[in-house]
């Protein structure tokens, strides 16, 4: 006997397995980041993704005091950030923008103020008063606190001074860049001897 025959032989009682009827899967319509990312991909380009949310933050009183620092960060330097001494680099003002356009709107100028290194930005969201809504709830305010929290190159923030809008702007200081930080240690390092 051959393989063939034998093969026939042992699956002569075999039947074959049913189908189930095919399902049809409705696909959710792509984001405008998931549309952008995939022609970012199709061109061979990275994608950079917007991580922030858009929804479901709670709008903070107008006299609210933004304030932030992650670990690491002197006080020295926190001090001079919250007292408006360092000289502010980029300014982004979100006043009439929706929650959404503020959102793609801070995230952009984060990105960019990074990659050209810069440190001191003034982010203005505005203390949400409205003379007919009557109420001083203050949404971007809100978001721009989580946002800023979210972005790994925020390292401190904290709500401006009068001359520059007090609580209705935020100080943002970004992580140095490595240029930077070589700048830092050349300059501190002459005249001592190294090791």
């Amino acid at each position: 006997m051959s393989d063939e025959d034998i093969f026939a032989e042992e699956m002569s009682g075999v039947k074959p397995l049913g189908r189930e009827a095919r399902v049809r899967l409705i696909k959710d319509r792509l984001s405008a980041d998931q549309q952008k990312g995939r022609q970012l991909a199709a061109v061979g380009e990275e994608a950079t993704l917007n991580p922030l949310v858009d929804d479901g933050v709670m709008p903070l009183d107008a006299w609210h005091v933004l304030e932030f620092k992650r670990p690491g960060i002197q006080n020295g330097v926190y001090r001079k950030l919250r007292l408006g001494h360092y000289q502010i680099d980029a300014r982004l003002d979100l006043h009439r923008l929706a929650v959404t356009q503020a959102r793609d709107e801070v995230f952009s100028f984060i990105e960019e103020a990074t990659s050209l290194g810069l440190r001191t930005l003034l982010i203005v969201h505005g203390k949400g008063q409205s003379k007919a809504q009557g109420d001083c709830a203050a949404v971007l305010k809100g978001y721009v606190d989580h946002w800023l929290r979210e972005l790994e190159a925020v390292q401190a923030f904290h709500s401006a001074q009068p001359a520059h809008g007090g609580t209705g702007a935020v100080y943002v200081l970004l992580r140095k860049s490595a240029d930077q930080k070589r700048e830092n240690r050349l300059k501190y390092l002459k005249g001592r001897v190294q090791d």
